[in-house]
Parts: C-alpha cells; structure tokens; sequence
C-alpha cells in the first residue's frame, strides 16, 4: 500500500508537468495560427492582365452609340428651344408694335386733355350716360386685347382715377393711357419671355455642340487603326512588403 501511494504521489507531478507543457504549446500554436501575417500581395504575383482588343473594340462601340443617342436628343432640344425663341422674338415685335401705337394714340389725346371739357348740363341722366359710355368705351377696349381684365375690374368699380362722372372726352384721354401702359407692360414681360427663351436656346446649342464633337470623336476612335497597340502583360516579381500583422478574419 505504501509503494502504491508512493509511486502515485511521485508520478502526479510528472505528468502534470507534462500535461501543461502540452497546453503552453498548444496554446502558442492556436496564437502563431490567429495573429498570422497578412502581405498585400505575395511575391512574384503577375498584374493585372489588360483587356483584349475585342473587349476594347465592344466597349468604344458602347460608348459611341450612347454618346450618339444623347447627341441627336441634344440637337433636338436646341431646335426646340430655338424655334420656342423665334416664337418669343415674335411676340415681342407685336407686342411692341402694339404699344408703339398705343402710345401715338395717347400723345394724340394729350393735346386734347389741355383743352377745357364740354359744357354740358350736369342733370343724373348726364351722369348715367357718361358711366355707360365709360362703361362701353371699357369692355370694347377689353375684348380688342387693350385693356386687361384687372383694369376693366377697376373701371366698373370707380376706383384707381375711374370717375364715372367726368365728361367722355376726358375718359377717352385716360382710357388711352390705361391701353398705352397695358401695351408697356405686355411688351415688358414679353421681352423678359424672349431673353430667357434666348437663353435657354443658347445653353441647348452649346450642349448639343459638345456632345457632337464627343460622338464624333468615338466614331473615329472605332475606325481600324485607331485602338491602342495591345501592352504585353509582364510579370514581375517585387520585394516583398512589410508584413502587417492583424488578427486574422474568424471563418
């Protein structure tokens, strides 16, 4: 019994010696295998290989065909936007002429303001008769085009200098002025239209000259000859990097 517990107790510490040798290795084994040095690349990798002509050849054809859709989308839109200045350029010549003669019309009236009105019997029928003339001059005026609706709205409701109870010849004075100053404001904002129409027309003709010259250039890059000679691909072996150490990516 006491040669058993002897050797018992004179084994135990061998083997657990061994035992924790065993884990100290293992243990630096699993640590060498998890924080393993990663390189950018290995040594002697070859580069990237280039792309063959055929591959080139494909995709200049590609770009020059979507070059040359945007290129005829481009023309298109500067014809619009041309004719939509032609259009505006137009209109500002009527709208002009329209206010070069409203304004004849008013420096003609405006003799007749610096002579004295009419005498007539100041009695209610002499005023009702001035309101419908003015009412009448007023609408006839709105349906040729010469007077807006806002200013018709103000004659009907005796605001803004509109009084019903002047004499006609003084009304036909300022009824001549509200044409003339409704023409100037119509060619006003018709030669706003036409500046931003001119504009717009300037910036579609030069974007759809860029893109022409674009497509153009594709189109003869696709011509024979034009493509690039081919570069041999070489494999060179280069000085290995400093290795960087990281913990490696688990799974």
């Amino acid at each position: 019994m006491n040669t058993v517990l002897h050797e018992f107790l004179t084994e135990v510490p061998t083997a657990a010696a061994i035992w924790s040798a065993l884990l100290v290795l293992a243990l630096t084994v699993l640590t060498v295998l998890v924080a393993r040095p990663e390189r950018d690349r290995p040594v002697g990798e070859a580069t990237p290989a280039e792309p063959s002509p055929a591959v080139e050849q494909a995709d200049l054809r590609r770009y020059a065909e979507e070059v040359a859709v945007a290129a005829a989308r481009a023309a298109r839109t500067a014809q619009r936007r041309r004719a939509a200045w032609e259009a505006a350029h137009e209109e500002v010549d009527r709208a002009w002429t329209a206010y070069d003669e409203a304004e004849t019309a008013a420096r003609r009236f405006a003799g007749a303001a610096a002579l004295p009105a009419p005498r007539t019997p100041r009695t209610p029928a002499e005023y009702a008769g001035r309101e419908r003339w003015l009412h009448q001059a007023a609408v006839a005026a709105h349906w040729r085009g010469e007077l807006p609706v806002e200013r018709l709205r103000d004659v009907f409701a005796h605001r803004d200098g509109w009084d019903p109870r002047r004499h006609p010849v003084q009304q036909e004075v300022l009824l001549a002025r509200a044409v003339r100053d409704g023409r100037r404001d119509a060619y006003t904002s018709a030669a706003e239209r036409e500046r931003t129409a001119w504009r717009d027309a300037e910036l579609a003709a030069e974007a759809a000259r860029s893109l022409a010259a674009e497509a153009y250039a594709a189109a003869q890059r696709l011509r024979p000859g034009r493509l690039p000679a081919p570069r041999a691909v070489s494999v060179t072996a280069r000085t290995a990097p400093a290795a960087r150490w990281r913990p490696a990516r688990v799974g």
